[in-house]
């Protein structure tokens, strides 16, 4: 019975979370709170999504895609730099300045170089999605191989384990909370990224959907276009959440949901 409590309050609590942020957005654009310009009706928003789907549908296919891809490429890169910066120190001392050092480049700024260098099409977006994505990835994965007791080490040594085994076997496993939790910031972050790079090279996906909708003051495709953004996020999040709980079900941030 707990088990099925739980279950419905999964549901339950977001469900009525989206209820009361609807009411409250009815209710201001009914009592004349704010110009429809400016916020649209919620039924307008509807309407939109009811007859414009086909073009809402493409374009959110379209982003999806960069963001998979890009952050596919973030995950590959991100543990690979995060790996060999743990394993050297030469290498820390040379690579890990410089990813925080690129943190402080304004994104949209490298966008147009992106277009420059690499033309229109797929890769600009990628690359944006990556370049936004890979950094905590990298960061909460060297954290967390950098946070293994040294004792579960010595104790892997002296049963005979090797170096490769003990890093697969022993730092790898328990940096597993850490490299979700960044994991789970990448994904949010790559759909911001996603939309940046079409922002400036691209001719479809949500994000030049978004722009064409500021230009001709379509407030409610606008808002139709972020809600589909906000929808993918948090269902890729969620699937990353999901991974997290198969992969590492003894962490006790596991147990703790599930108490």
């Amino acid at each position: 019975m707990k088990t099925i409590d739980r279950d419905y309050s999964k549901i339950l609590y977001p469900t009525a979370t989206v209820a009361l942020a609807l009411l409250a957005w009815d209710a201001l654009t009914r009592f004349g709170a704010t110009p429809a310009y400016a916020l649209p009706a919620p039924s307008d928003v509807l309407r939109i999504f009811l007859t414009r789907w086909p073009v809402i549908l493409s374009n959110a296919i379209s982003t999806t895609v960069v963001v998979i891809i890009g952050y596919g490429l973030s995950v590959v890169v991100g543990a690979s730099l995060a790996v060999m910066i743990s394993s050297s120190r030469a290498f820390e001392k040379s690579i890990y300045p410089l990813l925080v050092g690129s943190q402080a480049i304004p994104k949209l700024a490298l966008a147009p170089l992106f277009v420059v260098w690499f033309g229109f099409g797929l890769l600009p977006k990628v690359l944006m999605t990556f370049f936004i994505s890979v950094f905590p990835i990298v960061v909460s994965t060297v954290q967390g191989i950098a946070s293994v007791e040294p004792e579960l080490e010595f104790l892997a040594r002296s049963m005979g384990l090797g170096q490769y085994r003990t890093f697969r076997m022993i730092r790898l496993y328990r940096a597993l909370p850490s490299i979700f939790a960044g994991l789970k910031v990448a994904i949010a972050l790559a759909v911001v990224g996603a939309v940046v790079g079409e922002f400036v090279g691209s001719d479809e996906g949500l994000g030049i959907l978004l722009l064409r909708a500021i230009a001709a003051v379509n407030t409610p495709l606008l808002f139709a276009g972020l809600i589909v953004l906000t929808v993918l996020a948090v269902i890729l999040f969620g699937l990353i959440e999901l991974s997290e709980r198969i992969a590492i079900p003894w962490h006790v941030s596991q147990r703790s949901k599930s108490a």
